[in-house]
């Protein structure tokens, strides 16, 4: 079982891992929708 985050540099070493891993997810996802609607403006 975990304790939790007890100091301030735990605290940033785990958001940053989400925020970098959301960040990740944005990009893949924009540009999949970008791919998408170039597609359509083209037909």
């Amino acid at each position: 079982m975990s304790d939790g985050i007890h100091t301030l540099q735990e605290f940033m070493k785990h958001t940053k891992g989400i925020i970098y891993l959301l960040g990740i997810g944005y990009l893949v996802a924009f540009t999949w929708f970008w791919k998408f609607l170039n597609k359509k403006s083209k037909n």
